[in-house]
């Protein structure tokens, strides 16, 4: 993208209806590394892929969980995710506090998407450069949220963020009809297909740079779970029963699920602040 005379300041309309610094925000989550959610009848599962800044640096956190029954996953700007998902945890305590009870998923949604959207609009800020992806259970069952720097947020059934997240779209617009009465093991199988669709082409999934987020009961990969399955974490050697539950690739293709799209090569690290 390109400067132009509207786009200094947030708070200026082009003549064609647009916030530039919105827009740039948007682009800012494009460049983190992927993040899917799918949702099913009786599961909410978050998967994402995890970068290194090199050899010697840890693998970066992608999924934090903010109750018991809630979690996201983010794409762009870690520190912006650290700033929200510590407001969404006061949110979630001052429901607990006030009401005696978990916070609804899509009240919460709304909170940080009202935060986001003053940020669009008061003239001295920006725009959040981070996008999430929000699971929670309430008592309405699973759910599965997109937010977005722009301060909009929508339910979806299945959705994908980051680098090349239009190769998993098209994975998952193809089988999500199935998804609704999975098991988690089979939902869980369909997010990391989905997810090896936004890889580079020598990159392949492993313990090391694969998170996966499950709100529901436990599946039989998982022990030490509480019957009402509380948001929950998977990484490192606990991720690979589940790869070892994928397809190969030629096997799924031949298969009839679609090829993956061809996307824009983008940078192999999610955006961090400068120190």
């Amino acid at each position: 993208m390109f400067r132009n005379t509207y786009d200094s300041d947030n708070t200026v309309f082009s003549p064609q209806g647009r916030l530039h610094q919105v827009e740039y925000a948007l682009e800012a989550v494009k460049q983190g590394s992927a993040a899917v959610g799918l949702r099913s009848k009786t599961h909410s599962v978050l998967l994402a892929l995890k970068r290194s800044t090199g050899e010697l640096a840890s693998y970066q956190q992608k999924m934090f969980r903010i109750d018991d029954h809630v979690g996201i996953a983010i794409a762009g700007l870690t520190s912006d995710a650290r700033v929200l998902s510590n407001f969404m945890r006061q949110q979630a305590m001052s429901s607990k506090m006030v009401f005696n009870r978990p916070i609804p998923v899509n009240r919460l949604v709304s909170s940080i998407a009202d935060k986001a959207q003053v940020n669009t609009q008061e003239y001295g800020r920006r725009p959040y450069g981070v996008g999430f992806l929000v699971i929670g259970q309430d008592n309405s069952g699973p759910h599965l949220y997109e937010f977005s720097p722009s301060g909009n947020s929508y339910e979806y059934y299945a959705m994908s963020i980051g680098a090349r997240s239009q190769s998993a779209k098209t994975y998952l617009e193809k089988h999500y009809e199935s998804f609704a009465d999975s098991s988690l093991e089979d939902l869980v199988r369909h997010g990391l297909h989905a997810l090896r669709e936004t890889l580079q082409q020598d990159k392949e999934l492993n313990v090391n740079n694969t998170s996966i987020g499950i709100v529901g009961p436990a599946s039989v990969h998982e022990k030490a779970v509480p019957p009402a399955g509380p948001f929950r974490i998977v990484e490192n050697e606990a991720v690979e029963p589940f790869l070892q539950t994928m397809i190969a690739k030629d096997t799924a293709t031949g298969a009839g699920a679609v090829p993956p799209a061809a996307a824009a090569a983008t940078g192999d690290e999610d955006v961090q602040m400068a120190g």
